[in-house]
C-alpha cells in the first residue's frame, strides 16, 4: 500500500478506460482528434488512450510531483450512454464497473470512483447504481448527458433525465446518498451527417462549444422538471464552472419567474434556487479565476469544487492554475478539497 500523501487537492471529474473500452472508444476518438486513427486496433497507440487506461504509474506520479491528494475516477465519455442497444449498454457499465473498484482497491487512499450506469430504463440504471455503490464502495454515478436508444432500423433517438420514467432512478439516488455527475458527450453519427446542425459545422464540436451548449440545455431541463423539488435532497455535479449557466442565471431567472411562465412551469422555484441547494460545479477544464470567483458569487462557495479533467487537460496545468487562485484561505481549502470530502462523504481527513 502507498504511503499516505500530504494533504492536497482532490479532483473529481478525472477519466478511465478499462481495456475493453477500447471496442467502442475508437469511435468518438476522431472527434476530439480528427487526425487519429479511428480503429479499435491502432487506439491502444494513441497517447491519449495510454493515459486513459493508466492509473497507477503517469497518473500517479502526476498527482504526486503536482500535489493532487485524491481522485475519483470514471469511465470516459460517452460510456454507456453511447450504447444504442440495452444489453450491450448494461453488460458495458458492469464490466467497467467491476474493473474500476478492482482498480481503486489497490490504493483506496488515492482513488474513489464514480458509477457507470445504463439509462435505458430507470430499472437498470437503479441495479446497477445500488450495486455499485453499496457493493463496490462507489461515491456516485457519472452520467455522459442522454442516452442514445435504438428507434428502429438504423435510426437513434435519445432519452432525458427529465422525463417521468426517471422519477425512480433519481428517488434511489436520493436514498443512496450520493451524488449524480454530468458530464458532456459527443453527439451520436447522425447529428452529424451532412446538413445537420454539427454535421456542417464540426469545428465547433467538443469542449469548447458543442459540449456545453448541449449539457446546458439538459441541465435547465432537470431544474426546471421538478425532480428536485419531489427529491430535495437530490445532489447533482456539473463540470466546466457549470457549462456556463452560472452566468446565465440572472437572466433565465428573471424570465423564468415572469408569471406567464411561473404559472405553468414544472417547478416550484427558479434555476438560482436549484443552483444554491441541489446543483455544485467544479473548475474541470475551466482554469478561470475571475470566472470561479463568479460562480463564488453567484451560488456560493459551498458548491464550488476543484477539478481537473484528467487527461483532456493536464494535471501539472491545473495544479499550476491553482496555485495562483487569490481566494481566501477558508475558501480555497473548502473548494480544493473539503467541499468534496463533504459531498462524496469521501474517507478522507477535510
Amino acid at each position: 500500500m502507498a504511503s499516505k500523501p500530504p494533504k492536497g487537492t482532490i479532483a473529481i471529474e478525472e477519466a478511465v478506460l478499462n481495456p475493453a473500452g477500447l471496442s467502442w472508444i475508437g469511435e468518438s476518438a476522431p472527434l476530439f482528434n480528427p487526425g487519429q486513427a479511428s480503429s479499435s486496433q491502432d487506439a491502444p497507440k494513441h497517447g491519449l488512450n495510454q493515459q486513459l487506461l493508466d492509473i497507477h504509474n503517469e497518473r500517479l506520479a502526476q498527482m504526486d510531483a503536482h500535489g493532487v491528494e485524491y481522485m475519483l475516477l470514471s469511465l470516459t465519455s460517452p460510456g454507456a450512454q453511447g450504447e444504442p442497444d440495452p444489453a450491450k449498454a448494461r453488460a458495458l457499465a458492469a464490466e467497467a464497473n467491476d474493473w474500476l473498484a478492482a482498480q481503486v482497491a489497490q490504493n483506496p487512499s488515492r482513488f474513489g470512483a464514480f458509477a457507470a450506469v445504463s439509462m435505458h430504463n430507470a430499472e437498470d440504471a437503479v441495479a446497477e447504481a445500488t450495486r455499485a455503490v453499496r457493493q463496490l464502495g462507489m461515491f456516485g454515478v457519472m452520467l455522459n448527458d442522454y442516452q442514445i436508444v435504438a428507434t428502429g432500423g438504423n435510426a437513434e433517438g435519445k432519452k432525458y433525465y427529465d422525463e417521468p420514467e426517471f422519477r425512480p432512478f433519481w428517488k434511489a439516488i436520493e436514498e443512496l446518498g450520493v451524488p449524480v455527475y454530468m458530464h458532456p458527450r459527443y453527439p451520436p453519427t447522425k447529428d452529424l451527417q451532412p446538413g445537420t446542425k454539427y454535421g456542417d459545422r464540426k469545428h465547433i464540436l467538443g469542449a469548447a462549444v458543442q459540449f456545453h451548449l448541449d449539457l446546458s440545455m439538459h441541465l435547465y431541463a432537470l431544474c426546471s422538471s421538478g425532480v428536485f423539488d419531489e427529491f430535495p435532497k437530490l445532489q447533482v455535479v456539473a463540470g466546466h464552472l457549470g457549462e456556463g449557466i452560472p452566468f446565465n442565471l440572472w437572466r433565465a431567472d428573471h424570465w423564468y419567474n415572469k408569471p406567464v411562465k411561473k404559472a405553468t412551469r414544472p417547478s416550484k422555484e427558479d434555476y438560482s434556487y436549484y443552483f444554491k441547494h441541489n446543483i455544485s460545479i467544479t473548475t474541470s477544464g475551466n482554469f478561470n479565476t475571475a470566472g470561479l470567483k463568479f460562480c463564488i458569487d453567484q451560488i456560493g462557495v459551498e458548491r464550488c469544487l476543484y477539478s481537473i479533467d484528467y487527461p483532456y487537460d493536464s494535471i501539472a496545468e491545473g495544479q499550476a492554475w491553482w496555485q495562483t487562485v487569490d481566494l481566501p484561505e477558508d475558501q480555497k481549502r473548502l473548494v480544493g478539497r473539503e467541499n468534496a470530502i463533504r459531498l462524496f462523504k469521501l474517507p478522507l481527513e477535510p
